[in-house]
C-alpha cells in the first residue's frame, strides 16, 4: 500500500462535478467536499424531493454554493439518457464524474431492462452514464471519473453465466457483484482511456464501513450495532474526495481508508485483489456490459 501524502488541494472555482446519489450518505458529504473547493455541482439522484431538502440544508450551512439539481435514476438506462440529454443542454464542460448512487443487500427485483436491481444500479446504470458522457469529459481538460466500490467486492465474483440472479438469489452475493463490477469497471476504463490517449483518469474509492441510509435493508437487530462500529458518512467521504481532488493520483489507483482491514482512517492508495485485477475477466465484463447497456465506447484502439 502506499500512502498518500497531504498536499492541500487548490480551489477549483469554475469546474463542474456529477455526483449521483447526492441527497444522503458519502453522496451528500462528498458534494459538501466539493462546495468547499469551490465546484458547481448537478446532484443527480432519484427522489427530487429528498434532494430538494438536502440542496437546502447545504445552501443553510453554505450560501456561496454552486448546486443544480437534476433527475437521474442509474437502475434505468432510458432515464440515464434522459439524464445525459439534460445536463448536455446546460453545459459544455464535466471536470467530475463521480458514480456513487446505489443501493445495498435489497429484496429481488428486476428493472424495466431486465436486470438485477443492485447490478443494475451500482453497476451497469454507472457503466453507461460514463460513456455517454465521454465526448464532453473528453473536451474537458484533465478530467476525472471516480466510481465507488465497497469491502463487499470480496463477497462475490462476476457471474457470468446468472448476472441478474435468475436461478438463485442471494441479496449480500448481488451487492458483492455489483460492487466488484464496479471495481474492476474503474480499472478497465483506465486502461481503454490510456490506450485512447485521452486525457481523462478513472479512479475507484471505497468508503470502509460507514453510517448510512444504505443499511435499511439490515435486519432491525443489526441496525443498532452500526452506531457503535460504523464511521460517520463525512468520514466515508474522505476517500472519495481524495480519488477526486488529489493532484498525485494520474488514474488508475484504488482509495481506501488506512485502519484496521480497511474498514476506516485517512485515504490512502490501496490494493485490490487478484480478481479485480483480471485483464481477461474485467475485458468479458466490459463486453457483456455494453450487450446489456447498448452503450458501447472505447473499443476501436483497445486490444
Amino acid at each position: 500500500m502506499n500512502e498518500c501524502n497531504s498536499n492541500e488541494t487548490p480551489s477549483e472555482t469554475g469546474k463542474v462535478a456529477i455526483v449521483t446519489g447526492a441527497n444522503s450518505g458519502i453522496g451528500y458529504e462528498v458534494v459538501i467536499g466539493l462546495v468547499k473547493q469551490n465546484f458547481e455541482i448537478v446532484m443527480a439522484c432519484r427522489n427530487l424531493h429528498k434532494a430538494e431538502k438536502a440542496k437546502a440544508k447545504i445552501l443553510k450551512l453554505y450560501p456561496h454554493a454552486k448546486l443544480n439539481l437534476m433527475s437521474i435514476d442509474t437502475s434505468s438506462i432510458n432515464q440515464v439518457k434522459a439524464f445525459v440529454t439534460q445536463f448536455l443542454q446546460q453545459y459544455k464542460t464535466l471536470n467530475l464524474l463521480i458514480n456513487n448512487a446505489g443501493i445495498m443487500m435489497s429484496p429481488y427485483k428486476i428493472t424495466e431492462d431486465g436486470f438485477e436491481n443492485q447490478f443494475a444500479t451500482n453497476y451497469l446504470g454507472h457503466f453507461a452514464l460514463s460513456g455517454m458522457l465521454l465526448p464532453i469529459l473528453k473536451s474537458t481538460y484533465g478530467a476525472r471519473i471516480v466510481t465507488l466500490s465497497s469491502l463487499s467486492y470480496k463477497w462475490a465474483e462476476i457471474q457470468f453465466d446468472d448476472f441478474h440472479a435468475q436461478r438463485k438469489y442471494s441479496k449480500t452475493k448481488a451487492y458483492g457483484q455489483s460492487k466488484r463490477a464496479c471495481l474492476m469497471f474503474a480499472f478497465e476504463l483506465q486502461r481503454r482511456l490510456l490506450a485512447a490517449g485521452y486525457d481523462i483518469a478513472s479512479l475507484a474509492a471505497h468508503p470502509g464501513l460507514c453510517k448510512t441510509n444504505l443499511d435499511q435493508y439490515f435486519p432491525a437487530l443489526i441496525k443498532p450495532l452500526g452506531n457503535l462500529f460504523l464511521q460517520p458518512a463525512a468520514k466515508g467521504a474522505l476517500p472519495v474526495l481524495y480519488a477526486a481532488l488529489h493532484n498525485s493520483l494520474k488514474g488508475g489507483e484504488f482509495i481506501g481508508p488506512d485502519g484496521f482491514q480497511q474498514m476506516r482512517g485517512k485515504p490512502i492508495i490501496i490494493d485490490a485483489d487478484e480478481y479485480s485485477n483480471n485483464k481477461d475477466v474485467a475485458k468479458r465484463l466490459w463486453n457483456e456490459s455494453e450487450k446489456m447497456t447498448g452503450v458501447y465506447y472505447l473499443t476501436d484502439s483497445y486490444d
